[in-house]
């Protein structure tokens, strides 16, 4: 069986993503967002890659190095007693001033020997501009430089301690000492020798304990609750605090299926929920770093909230095909840019006014900033309070008819409920009333449209009797409590009806792409939730446990989860489905009161 069998690297300003055998099949240079160099994972043949290539007789595993973003993979071959094994990294550290990170948009792979004299060959095969663009190279005294033919001014730098001739014309290598590969966007205005490597290997790997040596400890699930807090940090884009919903596009949500999106972007309502989670894990500094973006973003008073941004803030989002590639296992088409940044969903307000409320609560700030996030909360509560009257697109982005849905009405009294709390932080009673008569008009509204006696269940929208997965949510935010006895049914129902195979439909009825075919990863891990809370722990306890072994071989998951095979497909890493890990894990174990390790 296929799967995602990948791991991840990055430093806040990319990321790449590395096969089991080692194959840097995925890499955007010098942003997450800019095009590829590497495609390898959307097309095989034209994509492009950096790999090794060693005879059938050698096996691999791979690892992260503990409480790191490092990741190792090993080579070995029994038969002639060679084995060897790859670090890949992206350097991240605090640069001379300590207020900043040295986060070049660079990927390093040591090579270390471990015995014997393994022969290797280097595929080092860049594709530019999402493989659009015919490649050419020149070698320089240090440097291979690759440039694109039709733009050269478009180009990546190769360093190596492995000749530039044998590299280029993949002839075997010997290796008879350790060994390194850069690939830089930039031309590096240092010596890059394997000294220097190891160097920005210890520093990275320095940073990164420490990252981790922060994080809250926990009883029981410790190293999935990490890993997914790990693969969040890789998500920022640190430079504005933007966070994204994944690093890939163009991987289906079933193999062979034309449901192919561009996830390099921040949506409000993922983002949100994301630095909700890094917030109680003792990360407070990304959300510092979300809330400046937040703030960014509305340069008036004027302007508009959009569901989702450029990882700059950016509005437009256009889309288009990449006609030329085939596509993750041939599911076409491959797209690049969003569409969805044109839609309505009016729930993304609620979960940004959450994680406001919830920081502005949670930390001190100068006065200057308060008044600056309340002119933002009178703004979110002007928008919610003149839409949630009216229909939208949803959570799940429908991208037909809109509709009144009932997810988007919970959330719209997430917003107002937590704008009359901050305002009641803030000592504006007269705000508070305003917020809170309006929430209670969204409430009861829900209570009368949303609720179908003969459902014994709340539907997706007022004017259907389906379900849908995201119903799940209203007790988490505290519309309704765990013990109301529709709060109840609704679970039930939703766990009779959307339960597949062990996993969870978003939804069941038809959209404007057929019916989905595949589990949605974060409604698993809201429907274990929802039995936990509603008194079915050990059924929930079970589903966690059997989610979990659906990751891959790294502990990371995608997007979606196919019922059938149990592999993994959708956008990958997600940041949807490791926060949900995070929060749904939570409730099986209890905070350690000290770290095991590395005690400041």
């Amino acid at each position: 069986m296929e799967n995602l069998n990948y791991g991840i690297v990055g430093n806040g300003r990319t990321a790449a993503l590395i096969s089991e055998k080692g194959s840097i099949d995925w890499f955007c240079m010098p942003d997450f967002d800019s095009p590829s160099i590497f495609a390898g994972i959307l097309d095989e043949r034209k994509g492009g890659q950096l790999s090794f290539k060693v005879s059938d007789d050698y096996e691999t595993s791979q690892e992260y190095l503990p409480h790191t973003n490092i990741l190792k993979t090993i080579f070995t071959n029994a038969k002639e007693g060679a084995c060897f094994e790859v670090l890949d990294f992206m350097p991240l550290y605090k640069s001379v001033d300590a207020e900043k990170r040295h986060m070049p948009s660079e990927l390093y792979r040591i090579i270390h020997l471990k015995s014997g004299a393994p022969r290797i060959t280097i595929d080092f095969s860049p594709k530019l501009n999402y493989a659009r663009d015919e490649v050419s190279y020149i070698t320089g005294k240090d440097f291979i430089k690759a440039y694109s033919i039709k733009n050269p001014k478009d180009t990546i730098y190769l360093y190596s301690s492995i000749d530039f001739q044998s590299i280029l014309e993949k002839q075997e290598v010997v290796l008879d000492q350790d060994q390194c590969l850069i690939v830089s966007y930039n031309q590096k205005l240092i010596e890059m020798s394997l000294d220097r490597v190891k160097l920005e290997f210890s520093r990275t790997r320095v940073y990164w304990l420490n990252w981790s040596n922060r994080s809250k400890k926990y009883n029981e699930y410790s190293e999935h609750i990490e890993r997914s807090m790990l693969v969040l940090s890789l998500l920022s884009y640190r430079r504005t605090g933007a966070l994204l919903a994944a690093v890939t596009t163009g991987i289906p949500e079933a193999v062979g299926d034309v449901r192919n999106w561009d996830y390099r972007y921040c949506w409000l309502r993922d983002a949100s929920m994301s630095i909700e989670t890094l917030m109680q894990t003792g990360h407070p500094s990304s959300a510092s770093r979300f809330m400046g973006f937040v703030q960014r973003i509305l340069r008036s008073k004027s302007d508009n909230f959009h569901i989702m941004y450029g990882i700059r803030g950016e509005i437009r989002l256009t889309e288009t095909e990449l006609t030329h590639l085939e596509g993750y296992r041939h599911s076409r088409p491959v797209r690049i840019g969003n569409a969805a940044y044109k839609q309505k969903q009016n729930d993304s307000f609620g979960y940004l006014m959450n994680i406001i409320y919830y920081y502005y609560s949670t930390f001190k700030v100068p006065l200057d900033e308060m008044e600056e996030m309340f002119e933002t909360v009178k703004h979110l509560s002007r928008i919610v309070t003149e839409e949630w009257r009216k229909k939208d697109n949803g959570i799940w982005e429908m991208r037909g008819n809109k509709a009144h849905f009932v997810s988007s009405k919970v959330m719209s009294w997430v917003a107002l409920d937590k704008a009359s709390k901050f305002a009641a932080m803030i000592n504006q009673d007269e705000y508070v009333t305003r917020y809170a008569d309006e929430a209670a008009l969204i409430k009861k509204d829900i209570f009368k449209k949303g609720w179908k006696k003969k459902l014994q269940s709340f539907s997706q929208t007022y004017a259907n009797n389906e379900l849908d997965a995201s119903l799940l949510l209203m007790e988490v935010y505290g519309f309704i409590d765990a013990k109301d006895e529709r709060y109840i049914k609704t679970v039930n129902t939703i766990y009779d009806q959307l339960n597949h195979k062990g996993l969870l439909f978003r939804y069941r009825n038809e959209d404007d792409f057929g019916i989905p075919s595949s589990a949605f990863t974060v409604c698993s891990f809201w429907m274990i939730r929802g039995l936990f809370v509603i008194g079915r722990e050990k059924e929930a306890k079970e589903m966690f446990e059997r989610v979990l072994g659906y990751s891959n071989h790294l502990q990371l998951f995608s997007e979606d989860i196919d019922f059938n095979t149990k592999e993994l497909v959708g956008n990958f890493p997600q940041a949807y489905s490791h926060l949900a890990l995070i929060n749904t894990a939570m409730l099986f174990t209890e905070e350690k009161k000290h770290s095991k390790f590395f005690e400041p």
